[in-house]
């Protein structure tokens, strides 16, 4: 991932941060997500730019399938545009698959020098998550109807190297969110 000759602020309020939700479909991170870049606004007053996986996919890699490749090609490119806005101070919230130890970590290696990366590992069961597919994707999988999806017919790798693991099967998402902003002040070195 080229990086180029961008210039980093060291300051604690100016560093720019990558925030890495990733989890199984229908596991919450898009929800959490846009809910914890309102908070950290609020709280912080910092501008949060949400990359939602589905979002990126339909304006930044519409060329790109659900296959394994492709999977670990949108998270690069994820990667490169967060740490476009980190190297401004901005940060990003970001909810995607990304079902690939290697993706990740490359991820997180190539992101390092713009500023601080935090990866949440959203666990919800894929029982719970099927529970609440209301398009019936998991169903179509199945099926055989939807090849290259997550946990069904394509490999989730859970990650053993999570900044933080939260699961939404039942706890509400004003808590999770809070959980999430309190480890992001905690190494963004924020006052509460």
């Amino acid at each position: 991932m080229p990086t180029g000759n961008r210039r980093s602020s060291t300051a604690a309020q100016s560093r720019g941060a990558m925030i890495l939700l990733t989890g199984l479909s229908g596991s919450g991170k898009s929800t959490i997500a846009r809910a914890l870049a309102r908070d950290v606004m609020d709280r912080h007053g910092r501008h949060v730019t949400l990359l939602d996986g589905d979002e990126v996919r339909e304006h930044l890699s519409p060329d790109l399938g659900f296959d394994l490749p492709s999977r670990e090609r949108n998270l690069d490119r994820i990667t490169y545009v967060a740490s476009l806005i980190a190297d401004h101070g901005g940060m990003t919230i970001t909810a995607a698959i990304a079902p690939l130890e290697a993706s990740r970590r490359r991820a997180r290696a190539a992101f390092a020098p713009h500023g601080t990366f935090m990866l949440v590992y959203v666990s919800t069961p894929i029982e719970v998550c099927e529970a609440r597919d209301t398009k019936g994707l998991y169903a179509r999988a199945r099926a055989g109807a939807v090849t290259d999806f997550t946990g069904i017919s394509s490999p989730y790798e859970p990650p053993d190297d999570a900044d933080l693991t939260i699961d939404t099967t039942d706890a509400s998402i004003p808590d999770l969110v809070g959980s999430v902003r309190t480890e992001i002040e905690r190494r963004m070195g924020w006052g509460a």
